[in-house]
């Protein structure tokens, strides 16, 4: 198998399926929460995703450092305008407990942004590696081959692949993520329905560029495409970064239990 590098300041490997649940990195990103919270005691850099309500598309993403896990978090930059999916938010799988009594649950096809706690591992960009050397988190070029797979009868539900490393091709839809435009120009992975998959619970979920201010999405979370770019530069993957995505009342009641930052500034 070919082994492609990450152009960071660390070595990381592309595995030849490229699954959200990167076991590749496992041992060096394993959550260690502390109590009732999912936040890991180790994660030093948060995304903080807001809105209004759980039909909100539009909302403001707020960027928080800590330096470690007994200090106070810090707002790092300014809020940054975003839209989320077209149906608003359900909960998504990830580090959090599932209480479906408060939220719907996140399935394919649902238009739905995922609220919750979840891991930030990787960036990606059609900008060759060569390009990205300057990143603190690892990067994975886009090139024409690399689709992410959304039938959920595939064996590859849920995973970025390229589609020439594969001994046949089971899925009847994806996203050809080459041939999006602006929307995959740039981006971060967040790991949604992860270790396990579990078929029909959601796929390909993203933060990246958006086109319009006025749009939304299948269920990524968009954003200016200077903006991206800013994040993607401050993401450090030592930091063991986290996005959390909420409702202000959902926040609100999760705050204080898990830790999270407490002075933000919000206005809608």
């Amino acid at each position: 198998m070919m082994v492609k590098r990450f152009m960071t300041k660390k070595k990381f490997a592309i595995p030849k399926y490229f699954p959200f649940f990167i076991l590749l990195f496992s041992a060096f990103y394993i959550p260690q929460t502390i109590g009732d919270s999912p936040i890991p005691g180790n994660t030093r850099q948060i995304i903080l995703v807001l809105t209004d309500s759980i039909s909100s598309t539009k909302g403001y993403l707020y960027r928080f450092e800590r330096e470690s896990r007994n200090a106070d978090w810090k707002q790092s930059a300014e809020k940054i305008p975003i839209v989320l999916g077209r149906n608003g938010m359900a909960w998504g799988r990830g580090l959090h407990e599932i209480d479906s009594s408060i939220l719907d649950v996140k399935t394919e096809g649902d238009g739905k942004s995922p609220a919750g706690v979840f891991t930030l591992t990787y960036a990606f960009g059609y900008a060759p590696a060569s390009e990205m050397k300057g990143l603190k988190i690892p990067y994975m070029e886009i090139t024409a081959m690399r689709e992410c797979i959304d039938d959920v009868e595939s064996e590859f539900y849920n995973q970025l692949i390229n589609n020439n490393e594969v001994e046949a091709i089971d899925w009847q839809s994806s996203e050809k993520m080459y041939f999006a435009d602006i929307y995959y120009e740039q981006g971060v992975l967040v790991d949604q329905n992860i270790n396990p998959i579990e078929k029909g619970a959601g796929s390909c979920i993203f933060l990246h560029n958006w086109a319009a201010p006025d749009e939304t999405s299948a269920g990524c979370t968009e954003m200016e495409p200077v903006k991206m770019k800013e994040i993607i530069n401050w993401l450090d993957y030592s930091a063991h970064p986290i996005l959390i995505q909420f409702t202000q009342q959902l926040y609100e009641i999760y705050k204080q239990t898990w830790g999270l930052p407490k002075d933000i500034n919000i206005i809608y």
